[in-house]
């Protein structure tokens, strides 16, 4: 079984990672939130942070950032912490950019409507800016940007697209 470096970071929390095989590839999860809390995090840097932390019954807490909180709340129908106990949520990972370049982030989705797998194909074809596109590209595999049909696409909408 292979290690990803950044479970040495912080074994509290689940990360993006925690959701990958050996291989690299992602699997949702489906949980059940179990109570949330305001809790010191250590920062990276020596010291804390006072984060919001969202437990579950079937796997480690989560830090909570806003996008996860307002999702939680929709699914939920509540904007009400104590009555998120029981509400089943699914845990995805999505391509964000942050800090400066482009990373996996965990993300709340509702169990019944977790987004379904997309075709590379389809996707490309449904940008409708280079933005969208550069986002589709890099949430590729390498096994998909190396593919010749995945790659002219790209070059002819690179010319259509503004």
């Amino acid at each position: 079984m292979k290690t990803h470096f950044k479970k040495l970071r912080n074994t509290n929390y689940l990360g993006s990672w925690d959701l990958m095989d050996d291989n690299g590839v992602t699997t949702n999860k489906v949980v059940t939130i179990s109570g949330t809390k305001k809790e010191a995090v250590h920062d990276g840097k020596g010291g804390t942070e006072d984060c919001v932390v969202v437990s579950f019954n079937e796997c480690k807490s989560i830090v909570a950032n806003a996008t996860n909180l307002k999702a939680i709340q929709k699914i939920t129908s509540s904007p009400f912490i104590e009555d998120w106990v029981g509400h089943k949520i699914e845990l995805t990972t999505k391509k964000v950019r942050a800090f400066g370049d482009v990373h996996d982030a965990i993300r709340v989705v509702p169990v019944s409507n977790a987004a379904p797998k997309v075709e590379p194909k389809q996707q490309m074809n449904n940008c409708k800016t280079l933005g969208e596109l550069q986002n589709v590209w890099l949430g590729l595999t390498t096994e998909q940007k190396a593919n010749k049909e995945l790659n002219e696409l790209k070059e002819t909408l690179k010319t259509t697209l503004k």
